[in-house]
Parts: structure tokens; C-alpha cells; sequence
């Protein structure tokens, strides 16, 4: 299970509106295998529920709230990928509102912690072939918590994209891991790719968001998920049809204050107004 939220950074200067950072919420495992390391949360699908059940079973276990986003996201069944035993997961993704958490740890890990995501290309390598194409990226994971003893835990890795003729395959793999558990790096960097890529035809960040938010942290969150700066004005036409403004205002000290926003629930497109 990925559980995504946005915090705000730190900040010393309080006339600076804070930088967002997006976090993901990791479980510490006190048993066999890799114990010590981080891993996502989840657990076993019981005998008697449906894998959406079980999915949400677990979310709430682990943040004491329910009613939120979630979706299912892939199926991972390399035969090795767990040492116990033969195991195919179904990764979710879950998307929550930072401040409606209360998180606590399952029964088979010490800690459970929010850890702020990093995922960067590398290197990017595309080779034309008689039949079509081969794309080999790297990526960078880095998750970071100051909290926690390892502060940094880490991951490279490799997605390679296969063409030929009408048939096309993804293969992802781990190439390093430090201090994240089984395989669960590529999961989470498929998560990401899965955000970024919807985020430009959806209306998923706003799930990110509390119910009153100003169109610069609206933006912060767009920016902080694409990794990338958004011309203002453009951002704000395009999501114009998405968002209804109300008669109230910021009141944070230091601050000029700033026209709220709600979600508009009557948005029906499929994707930004061009």
C-alpha cells in the first residue's frame, strides 16, 4: 500500500509561504526477513474478503481513517521476490490529506514513520531496433526522514521499455537498495510514474488537499508531484473549470491575505481545458 500525503516544509521565515513536500508513509519491520529495514505497509488478503477489501482493511489499520482515495495500481509476481514464500502483491495507492492522519504500526513492525519522496531520472538510453525500440531509464529514489536513525534510505532503479512491432513490455528492476525492504523500491517508483501521469488528466490532487486551500499552494502541490515549475497564469486557466472560490480568506500572520478555494465536485472533463 502507497500512502501519499503533502506536508509543509519547515520554514524559519514566516513571511514565506512554506514549500510543500510529499510524503510517504513507510513501516519499519521488526521480524524476519529484512528485519530493520523500511517497507510499505500491507498484509495478506484474509480468506473471506476481496482485495479492495483487504486494501482498505489495511489503510485504516494503519491511519485510523477511512474514506479517502484509493486505487489499485499493479500486480507484482516475481517468483523470488520473497523469501518465505511464493507471493504476488497488488500494490494500491492511497491519497490523504496530511491533516486528517493518525498513523500507528502493524503487528510485525517497530515503527511507522512519514518519509519525505525523492524520485529523479538518471540516465535515459533509447536504442531503434529492425522491429522497433528499446527505452532504458534509471531512476533515483531517495526517501528521507531526520527522525530515524538511517535518515536516508535509497534505491536505483532500472525500467526498461521494449517495442517491437504492435507488442510492447515494461520490466522493472531493483538494481540497489539500501534499507528498503523485498522489492518494494520499484513499486513505489511505479507509484509515482502512475501519479505524475494522472495527475495531468484527473482531478486526483485534490485529494492531497484540505477542503480550503489558496491557488498558490494548489500549484505548489501540482509542481511538487510533476517535479517541475508551472507557469502561473496557464496553471490557473487550466484549472479554472476545477476549483469554485469562496467569500473567505487566509489568516496566517506575516501573510497578505490570500482568496480560498474549494473543489468543484460538478467537474466533469477528462482532462485540463486546452
Amino acid at each position: 500500500m502507497l500512502i501519499f500525503t503533502v506536508t509543509d516544509q519547515e520554514n524559519k521565515n514566516y513571511r514565506k509561504l512554506p514549500d510543500k513536500e510529499l510524503r510517504l508513509l513507510m513501516v519499519k519491520r521488526g521480524d524476519h526477513p529484512y528485519i530493520g529495514q523500511w517497507a510499505l505497509p500491507g498484509g495478506f488478503v484474509r480468506e473471506k474478503e476481496s482485495l479492495e477489501e483487504a486494501a482498505l482493511r489495511e489503510l485504516k489499520e494503519e491511519t485510523n481513517i477511512d474514506n479517502v482515495y484509493i486505487e489499485q495500481l499493479f500486480s507484482w509476481g516475481k517468483v523470488d521476490r520473497d523469501p518465505r514464500t511464493r507471493v504476488i502483491s497488488v500494490s494500491y495507492m492511497s491519497l490523504i490529506d496530511s491533516s486528517s492522519l493518525n498513523i500507528k504500526a502493524s503487528h510485525d513492525a517497530e515503527d511507522a514513520k512519514w518519509f519525505a519522496v525523492n524520485c529523479k531520472l538518471m540516465d535515459e538510453k533509447k536504442t531503434v531496433t529492425e522491429m522497433g525500440y528499446i527505452l532504458e531509464k534509471s531512476y533515483k529514489l531517495i526517501l528521507s526522514n531526520q527522525e530515524v536513525e538511517e535518515k536516508e534510505i535509497s534505491a536505483v532503479i532500472k525500467v526498461i521499455k521494449t517495442v517491437e512491432g504492435k507488442v510492447w513490455t515494461i520490466v522493472r528492476t531493483v538494481v540497489e537498495s539500501k534499507g528498503i525492504a523485498f522489492d518494494h523500491g520499484k513499486i513505489i517508483e511505479y507509484g509515482i510514474e502512475r501519479l505524475r501521469n494522472k495527475i495531468a488528466y484527473s482531478d486526483i490532487a485534490f485529494n492531497l488537499m484540505p477542503e480550503l486551500f489558496t491557488l498558490t499552494e494548489l500549484q505548489q502541490v501540482y509542481e511538487l508531484i510533476l517535479d517541475k515549475e508551472l507557469l502561473k497564469a496557464n496553471f490557473r486557466r487550466k484549472i479554472s473549470g476545477m476549483v469554485i472560490e469562496t467569500d473567505e480568506f487566509t489568516k496566517d500572520a506575516g501573510h497578505r491575505p490570500s482568496k480560498l478555494f474549494k473543489f468543484n465536485h460538478d467537474w466533469s472533463e477528462h482532462r485540463f481545458n486546452d
